[in-house]
This record gives structure tokens, C-alpha cells and sequence, in this order.
């Protein structure tokens, strides 16, 4: 008798009706994230452009992993790579139960080497993924010719909060407290207006990039808020003003993001900042969130202030894959152009400046 065929490993792009296995997928998941979500991408693409697609991992009829892409196009061609509002865009794997972890690494390889080739075929110039920190074993894309560097962000544990409060520094629990005493008080509520007040404040006070314009991102927040993957928090004077805010992500991942803060410059001083972030990691806590995810750490002011807080340095990778030849050429080209309009804005300059003949 002829034995059975076995099922291959197979990659495609997922239907929209396959969209709630795929979210299934992602909340088991120990690489999931909100930003992985198809509700979260529709959202990022009607704000800010792009388009999204699932690439899905199959073997016979049971999904076991994929990516969620968020795709761009430009000049160059079409790309994958994060951006501002979503800092993770990388691989989902299914967990895999198994006592010996020889097997459990055969299978996410052979999960890994069918999106290799699942992403080559599908004809970017260039595409980045940032993974959340739980993968660690990325060799069968460094031998396909990818290349993988460090990154890092905080990452706060939330299941024990008395231990949590004992991890942040003196300082902040001291501020925590005063924020208390006089009075100031945290809401969630819808109040985009004070929000985007205090986002555009930093944007002039230190010069960083505004998230989306101001139109684009409130039908961003309202979005996700009516789907359930969005709140914002607010810490509020007695009289009401908010003086600082954060947007945090979340959904059906124990997992939380909070992806954007801001503060009043005025009242900086205060401790109005570690009073909303401590009195949001209790509310996420409650809601039966393991983790928040602080988003990011480079060497800055902000990373200090988040290593304050108690949470752990999470290391995840970021994987590069080679450029194809046209979306290198046209690399070099635009370089080129850049270099070639520099020196000629130079010699401009030079003639501008000699002295003019009588």
C-alpha cells in the first residue's frame, strides 16, 4: 500500500474571512501584538496611506504562523518596514507544545524557511521587520542573505504590583505620591482635543515627529477606540486640565503598547508623568494584562525616565532583507541626484557671493 503524502509547509496571503483564525493566531501567540491585527492595520492605512496584507504559514488545513504586512510604495518601489504608530511588524509564530525543544526548533525552522521564500515571491525592494523579543532564532533568515541587528524596548510586568511599586526608583514613588496629595486624578475618556494639545507640544518643544496630522489621527484613535484596541488616559489638575497623556494599544493579547505620551511643559515638575504611568499600569493590571510595553529604548532623556519605571530591557531583532537589483539602483540614482543638486546649489552660492564686474 503507497503511504500518504506528507503535507507540506506552504505559505498565502489570507482572504478577509480567514481575518478572525488569524487573530486567534496572534492572541496565542508569543510574538503577537495589537499591531498584527487586521482591525489595527485598516485603521493605520486609512490614516496614513499604505495597504496591508497577511502572508499565513500552512501545513495541510492548520495555520501555524505568519506576518501581518504593512506595505509601502514609493519611488523605488513597493517596501515593507515600521513606522511611527507601528513599531512592531514582524513574525507570528503558533505555539508549539513539546517536551524536547530539538523538535519544537525543527518546526518554527521549517515555519521560518517557508516565509523566507513566501516573502521573496512576493516582489519588494526592501523589507524590514522589527519581532517582539520572544524570537530569538532567526538563522534561516541570515542564511537566505538577511540581516538581523539589536534593538531594544521596556517592557513592564504587571502581575505583581506591590513588587512593581518596590522596582520603581525612590524618586518617582515620591512623585507618585505628591501627585496624589494635591489632588490630581487619571480619566479615560475620548478627549482628543487635550491630547493632541500635548502630542504638539512636544513636537515644538524637542522637535519630534507628529505621529499622523491632526485630522488623520483622531479618526485613527476613534477607529481603533470603537473596535476596543485604543484608550487614552489622561492626568487631570482639580480644576480639569490634562497636563499629560498617553495613548496605549491593546486587544485580545496579554500584551499591552502604549505607543505615544506627552506632557505639558509647564508642568513638568510636577510628577504628573509617573503619577498617569503608574496609575495606568494598576488599570491594565486589573483588566488582566501581564505586560506594557513601553515602545522603544535608545539611548535619550525618554529611555531614563522609562528604565525608572521598573520594567525589564527586552532585546528583539531586526531583520533586513537584501534589496532587489531595482530598488538598489534606484537607491543609488536618487543619491545621486541628491549629491549632483547639492553641488550645484554650491556653485549657485559661489556665484551669487563674487563680486560683480563694472
Amino acid at each position: 500500500m503507497a503511504r500518504p503524502l506528507r503535507a507540506e509547509f506552504a505559505t498565502r496571503v489570507l482572504e478577509e474571512a480567514e481575518y478572525p483564525a488569524w487573530n486567534q493566531l496572534v492572541a496565542r501567540s508569543a510574538q503577537g501584538a495589537v499591531y498584527s491585527m487586521p482591525e489595527y492595520l485598516d485603521a493605520l492605512c486609512e490614516a496614513a496611506g499604505g495597504s496591508f496584507r497577511i502572508l499565513a504559514v500552512e501545513k495541510g488545513d492548520e495555520l501555524l504562523g505568519g506576518i501581518a504586512i504593512y506595505e509601502r510604495t514609493s519611488r523605488l518601489g513597493a517596501y515593507v518596514s515600521p513606522r511611527l504608530l507601528l513599531y512592531y511588524n514582524g513574525i507570528v509564530l503558533r505555539p508549539y507544545e513539546t517536551r524536547y525543544p530539538s523538535q519544537r526548533t525543527s518546526r518554527q525552522n521549517e515555519i521560518l524557511e517557508a516565509l523566507v521564500r513566501g516573502l521573496a515571491g512576493l516582489g519588494y525592494g526592501h523589507i524590514t521587520l522589527r519581532c517582539r523579543s520572544s524570537l530569538t532564532d532567526v538563522r534561516v533568515f541570515l542564511a537566505r542573505g538577511w540581516t538581523a541587528r539589536v534593538q531594544y524596548s521596556y517592557v513592564v510586568p504587571l502581575a505583581d504590583m506591590d513588587r512593581l511599586w518596590a522596582r520603581m526608583e525612590q524618586n518617582l514613588r515620591r512623585l507618585v505620591e505628591r501627585s496624589a496629595r494635591e489632588g490630581l486624578a487619571v480619566t479615560e475618556d475620548d478627549d482628543f482635543d487635550s491630547f493632541f494639545r500635548l502630542h504638539s507640544q512636544i513636537h515644538e518643544r524637542k522637535g519630534a515627529s507628529l505621529y499622523l496630522p491632526r485630522a488623520a489621527f483622531e479618526r485613527f484613535f476613534m477607529r481603533l477606540r470603537s473596535r476596543g484596541l485604543a484608550r487614552l488616559y489622561h492626568a487631570r489638575l482639580p480644576q480639569g486640565p490634562s497636563v499629560s497623556t498617553q495613548l496605549v494599544l491593546l486587544g485580545p493579547h496579554p500584551v499591552s503598547d502604549t505607543v505615544c505620551a506627552a506632557s505639558d511643559g509647564q508642568y513638568l515638575k510636577l510628577g504628573a508623568t509617573a503619577f498617569l504611568r503608574w496609575n495606568v499600569f494598576k488599570r491594565l493590571s486589573e483588566q488582566g494584562f501581564a505586560t506594557n510595553d513601553l515602545t522603544d529604548a535608545a539611548l535619550n532623556p525618554v529611555t531614563h525616565f522609562k528604565a525608572q519605571l521598573g520594567g525589564d530591557l527586552h532585546m528583539c531583532l531586526l531583520l533586513e532583507s537584501p534589496e532587489s537589483a531595482r530598488f538598489r539602483w534606484a537607491q543609488r540614482g536618487r543619491q545621486v541626484t541628491r549629491l549632483l543638486r547639492k553641488k550645484v546649489g554650491v556653485f549657485a552660492g559661489r556665484l551669487r557671493r563674487r563680486p560683480s564686474e563694472t
